[in-house]
């Protein structure tokens, strides 16, 4: 006896506990197949086109807007992995609900993978640039999914035998008739010929499904990766290796003797390239070939200008080190970062145009579609606005804009640093709102003034005695005029800055502290050049930028 059966009863045909974790597995693998087969179409047509892709876009235009702050927060610059397995795993949950319909009605099975193709298709033909050999990934895979499904359920690889089950006997609760052969044997736990129960039958049947589930879950991670691998193959990256900058015209003043401290865990007054912060939309790096690449400057203006990249490298650069932040950027985060850009200014390219009167909003258009609103006045005041094409010495890597993109001192980046640009549109505020501005984010953004603790870190043991407090303080063309620091809601101590190349950098600090044991809380805050101090009240990051002082707790041996 078993759960009041006895042992040996057949299970009738119908999707059982043991049938639905495979039907489950067979959803799972037709969605492996889809998304895997689309791969190596998306080679073709564009890595943006392939369904995971354009699906994770289109997560990305629609989450609301606390959601999406919350993956920023918590994720940094690893949101889009985080945003890529999410999606992953959320369909693979409505994958094995699909294949668990399936095994009860195959039509409605096919229908949830049509309709995710469908999603797939739709998402990937409103991209910015789409065109309708966008939606061929999704097709595909779509089809080869559905395809995998009915194999599963109904086909050469179904998920359960049908077995030509008699009727469930009866328990027998008083004497009666001799029962059957076929009932007393499956009484005493014998084989019957030409049937056995679906628990315990022929394991030809589960092997083979087992075998199907394994290979075609292999034949799609073989042939996504493959796709992706050969999308790598097709980027840009030896086109950006053959460029050669130009000497700049006026070089980038250089960075004065004690502007970098060394103090352990204190950032570097230059951010490394592959250490510099990304935060942006795109979920696959656009790969933009200089040979191809053009900028319009058109709208408003008398004399629209469009360039090649030949064109811009031919026109004399200048070269400056800007500290560029993100509105996203929480009290003591590290989503800033320094560098030494070379470029093309700005203010020169809108003067050959010449905007309209009322023109006061640039929209700088990236090759995916997004969109920031910069104030034209803010690129024709002087400041050194660029269209960079340099990043630390050498051409803008893949992923922060290559090959050109837009560096604004002064102003958060979702208002200025537009990457991979292809357009300057001349507008008005009052007549378009850029990417986040819907989204509820300021349509003008200039950075606050911020201060951080880099060393001690948060819950530091630390020794008795001089402890070296340290961090960086900003406030992007404006420039810091002091640092402070206080422990435990004591008097604010003047910190020592360091001397740094503008008012567009960041700024290193320290601090010598005489650590007493016990748990202390240390604060900072800045002042700017025109005299605010940064406001101790804690704000979020939207609208506007995050406020408040940077506060560290520590312990002391």
């Amino acid at each position: 006896m078993a759960g009041g059966r006895p042992l040996g009863t057949p299970t009738l045909v119908g999707v059982s506990s043991m049938s639905r974790r495979r039907a489950a597995l067979a959803g799972v693998t037709a969605a492996a197949v889809a998304i895997g087969s689309a791969e190596p179409v998306a080679v073709l047509t564009g890595p943006r086109s392939a369904p995971l892709i354009a699906v994770g876009g289109l997560v990305v235009d629609l989450v609301p807007e606390p959601l999406k702050q919350f993956a920023i927060a918590l994720f940094g610059r690893y949101d889009k992995i985080a945003l890529l397995v999410g999606t992953a795993l959320l369909l693979a949950a409505f994958a094995a609900l699909l294949g668990v319909l399936a095994a009860r009605r195959l039509w409605a099975g096919s229908a949830g993978i049509a309709g995710f193709a469908a999603l797939g298709v739709a998402a990937a033909l409103t991209r910015a640039g789409a065109d309708a050999a966008d939606a061929l990934p999704s097709l595909v895979g779509g089809g080869l999914g559905a395809l995998t499904l009915w194999a599963f359920v109904a086909g050469p690889l179904r998920v359960d035998p049908e077995p030509a089950a008699p009727a469930t006997p009866h328990r027998a609760t008083s004497p009666g008739p001799t029962p059957p052969p076929a009932v007393a044997a499956l009484a005493r736990e014998e084989p019957v010929a030409g049937w056995e129960p679906l628990e315990r039958g022929d394991p030809g049947p589960r092997r083979r499904f087992l075998r199907g589930v394994g290979l075609l879950a292999g034949t799609a991670a073989v042939a996504g990766l493959g796709g992706h691998w050969l999308a790598g193959r097709r980027g840009v990256s030896a086109a950006r290796q053959a460029v050669a900058l130009p000497t700049p015209v006026a070089p980038a003043p250089p960075v004065p003797a004690g502007a970098d401290l060394s103090v352990s865990r204190l950032a570097p007054y230059v951010t490394p390239n592959r250490e510099f912060y990304r935060i942006d939309t795109a979920l696959v790096v656009p790969q933009v070939d200089p040979a191809t690449w053009r900028l319009r400057i058109h709208g408003r203006v008398r004399k629209p200008i469009e360039l090649s990249f030949a064109d811009l490298l031919a026109r004399p650069m200048v070269e400056r080190y800007v500290t560029l932040a993100c509105v996203s950027n929480e009290v003591g985060g590290d989503l800033i970062g320094n560098a030494r850009w070379l470029g093309v200014p700005i203010k020169e390219l809108l003067d050959e145009a010449e905007p309209e009167e009322g023109a006061d909003q640039v929209v700088g258009r990236s090759v995916d579609g997004w969109t920031c609103g910069t104030p034209t006045a803010v690129l024709r005041d002087g400041r050194d606005a660029l269209l960079a094409v340099g990043m630390n010495g050498e051409p803008l890597p893949v992923e922060h804009g290559f090959p050109v993109r837009m560096v604004v001192p002064g102003l958060y980046g979702y208002v200025s640093a537009c990457k991979w640009v292809t357009e300057l549109e001349l507008t008005r505020f009052a007549d378009f709102d850029a990417y986040w501005v819907p989204r509820g984010w300021s349509a003008q953004a200039p950075v606050r003034t911020q201060s951080r603790i880099d060393t001690p870190r948060p819950r530091n043991r630390l020794t008795a005695g001089p402890v070296t407090v340290a961090g960086v303080a900003w406030a992007q063309h404006r420039g810091i005029r002091t640092v402070e620091v206080r422990v435990d809601g004591g008097p604010w101590q003047q910190a020592t800055l360091a001397p740094a190349v503008s008012v567009d950098t960041w700024v290193q600090w320290s601090w010598r502290w005489a650590a007493t044991p016990g748990e202390h809380t240390l604060q900072v805050r800045a002042t700017d050049a025109d005299g605010e101090t940064q406001p101790g009240e804690r704000r979020p990051v939207a609208p506007d930028g995050a406020t408040g002082w940077h506060t560290v707790r520590v312990a002391v041996g």
